[in-house]
């Protein structure tokens, strides 16, 4: 049966669908509003299983947001999903360096991929970052490697990379590490994630 919903009400229906469809499953309720707009987005109950999170990653998120940090992404797709005026009202800005042309002709270069150099321009941003990678694995080596070598401290890493080649392995590595995240475990994600989780977090301050 069609149901007649206002379109201003469709959001509201989908998030009540979602929790009827997840039944009795007991969410940490710092992490509840994260993983239904994953599966919001998505379609894909797996996530309620599959998002990892660090101690207190939601809290730390949400702190730095409302202390005005930057969010950094791996595609335009992500940074073209994400509410930049929330983001600007706390005093944030988006940025995706992978487009940019000297980012190409560097990765060119060294024979690395973009990813990598966009990592590395991003962690010479002045203010602390939140990333949200969602769709290459080597932008997180490319951070691990550099929290390693203690030249980037992310304020949190969305680890949400889609795929098969170096996508678990990648992901692995950020949730083994000390750095606050939410990651997709396994080979589902996608910008789209990525995106979703961060106004997952954006909705929970400005709205």
């Amino acid at each position: 049966m069609i149901e007649n919903i206002k379109p201003m009400d469709i959001e509201k229906r989908s998030f009540e669908i979602i929790t009827e469809l997840l039944g009795g499953k007991l969410l940490e309720p710092q992490n509840e509003p994260v993983i239904k707009r994953a599966i919001h987005a998505t379609a894909d109950f797996d996530y309620a299983d599959t998002l990892v999170f660090s101690e207190n990653a939601v809290a730390k998120g949400l702190e730095a947001l409302r202390g005005g940090c930057d969010i950094v992404t791996d595609t335009q797709m992500a940074k073209a999903g994400i509410n930049k005026k929330i983001l600007g009202e706390l005093g944030g800005t988006l940025h995706c360096f992978m487009s940019d042309m000297d980012v190409a002709e560097e990765a060119g270069q060294r024979g690395v991929t973009r990813a990598i150099v966009s990592m590395e321009r991003a962690s010479a941003l002045p203010k602390p970052c939140i990333f949200a990678i969602g769709n290459a694995p080597t932008a997180l080596i490319a951070l691990h490697d550099m929290i390693e070598k203690g030249i980037l401290v992310p304020a949190l890493i969305i680890g949400v990379p889609v795929g098969f080649v170096n996508v678990v392995e990648s992901k692995e590595l950020i949730i083994r590490s000390q750095t606050p995240h939410i990651v997709a475990r396994g080979h589902k994600g996608g910008s789209n994630v990525a995106a979703a989780i961060c106004n997952a977090l954006l909705y929970q301050i400005l709205r």
